[in-house]
């Protein structure tokens, strides 16, 4: 009886093994062990080499754990059969057995140290890895037979194996290990931009063509120096005729010569400019600029009329956030007046807008400003107004034949859609 109960203890103590050592390598951080590898730890490289040979590493375990679990019941089985044998439960020995040997091995087999490794993957995953490789070798015959199955498997099922990641498991990716404390939040907003950046277009980022500073290429040099001194610009477009027709950009330190303006021709100062379709991708935007070592970039729609301009300055934001200097004006899109009034610039973006209020809209538009003139219908006028679910939007202030600024009032929701 002593040999069944030591044998069944080195068995629980093995699947305790197996459980903790398949949940270690399974949550474990794949960057810090390869970085505890590279710092020369040994374990962490074991640890490395055998996370990236998955399938062989969870075929050893699964085998190893079921091999140890039917012992410690069959074990467990004869051992109870001999404690019960002269009683009049010996025809319930088996039964017992089975309940005994299965509570031990879920408590002490399978809960607990799957909790603790879990706590602790990557630890583990480095104190396991020495011993988890010699079962590896140890198995390998019958390693070799269930690779051989699942290939098997695979060409009768054809499975197709997914090894790109989508834009939302990397997001998720990114939000797990911000949770976690492996990076910041200005980290995860940081990374969270690169990742969205491939979605964008020109026309998401332009300046749009009613906010455009540009001046007729006939404008006097009083006109330009004013224009330069009033924006701060260092680059303002010039038009021949009208805004449809941008034929390129003055730079103030062409404009500016020496401690004087220019005594050249405006024509003759002027820089030709890069001109895109509002449907390019930012990213291709951005390899056009570095390329034509620009700054600057025209935004045409489908009929060739100037859409805007898209800057580096404004590609950058994108990826980094708002960049500002000190001649910058800062504009509050978000005002709030009470818990449930609030005034907000139409040139917030419109995907901000939905997230800050929790509603929905199927709007091509990127601006709050687009949203409200499609909700209305027409050109907004100061005073309209409109309904959109909990929401009471009215226009306070337009320019250019365009909301400026609206008031946002929250209402609370009937009884019956707080029910449902």
């Amino acid at each position: 009886m002593e040999t069944y109960i030591i044998i069944m203890v080195i068995c629980l103590v093995f699947s305790a093994y197996f459980s903790a050592t398949e949940t270690a390598f399974s949550c474990a951080n794949k960057t810090r062990l390869r970085a505890l590898a590279e710092k020369g730890n040994k374990k962490a490289a074991l640890a490395v080499e055998l996370a990236e040979r998955y399938d062989r590493l969870i075929s050893t375990i699964l085998i190893g754990n079921n091999i140890v679990n039917i012992l410690l019941a069959s074990i467990g089985t004869l051992l109870f059969v001999e404690i019960f044998k002269d009683t009049n439960l010996a025809d319930k020995a088996a039964a017992i057995s089975t309940l005994v040997v299965t509570v031990a091995v879920l408590i002490f087999g399978e809960i607990t140290p799957k909790s603790i490794a879990n706590d602790f993957p990557e630890k583990f995953a480095m104190f396991s890895a020495p011993l988890i490789r010699l079962f590896i070798w140890v198995l390998l015959p019958l390693n070799f037979i269930f690779s051989l199955w699942k290939k098997l498997v695979g060409k009768l099922f054809k499975v197709e194996e997914e090894d790109n990641m989508t834009q939302e498991e990397l997001l998720m990716m990114v939000d797990e290990a911000e949770q976690e404390g492996d990076i910041d939040t200005d980290e995860g907003d940081l990374l969270r931009n690169a990742i969205e950046f491939s979605d964008l277009k020109a026309e998401d980022i332009l300046t749009h063509r009613v906010d455009l500073e540009a001046l007729p290429v006939d404008s006097k040099k009083s006109e330009i120096a004013q224009m330069f001194t009033r924006t701060r610009f260092s680059r303002i477009p010039v038009y021949e005729e009208n805004i449809d027709n941008i034929i390129g950009v003055i730079h103030q330190k062409d404009f500016y010569v020496g401690s004087g303006v220019t005594t050249a021709a405006i024509k003759d100062i002027i820089s030709p400019v890069l001109f895109v379709h509002q449907s390019e991708m930012a990213d291709d935007l951005l390899k056009k600029l570095q390329k034509e070592k620009s700054h600057i970039a025209v935004v045409v729609d489908e009929y060739g009329g100037t859409l805007g301009i898209v800057t580096m300055e404004d590609i950058l934001e994108q990826l980094v956030g708002d960049i500002w200097d000190e001649h910058d004006e800062v504009v509050e899109e978000f005002k709030e007046l009470d818990e449930s009034t609030f005034i907000i610039d139409c040139n917030m973006n419109l995907d901000d807008f939905c997230e800050e209020f929790d509603i929905e809209t199927e709007s091509d538009s990127v601006s709050v400003g687009g949203w409200v003139a499609e909700q209305i219908g027409n050109i907004p006028d100061v005073n309209d107004s409109f309904t959109f679910e909990n929401l009471v939007v009215t226009v306070t202030e337009t320019d250019s034949h365009r909301a400026a600024t609206i008031k946002v009032e929250k209402q609370d929701l009937p009884d019956e859609e707080e029910k449902e």
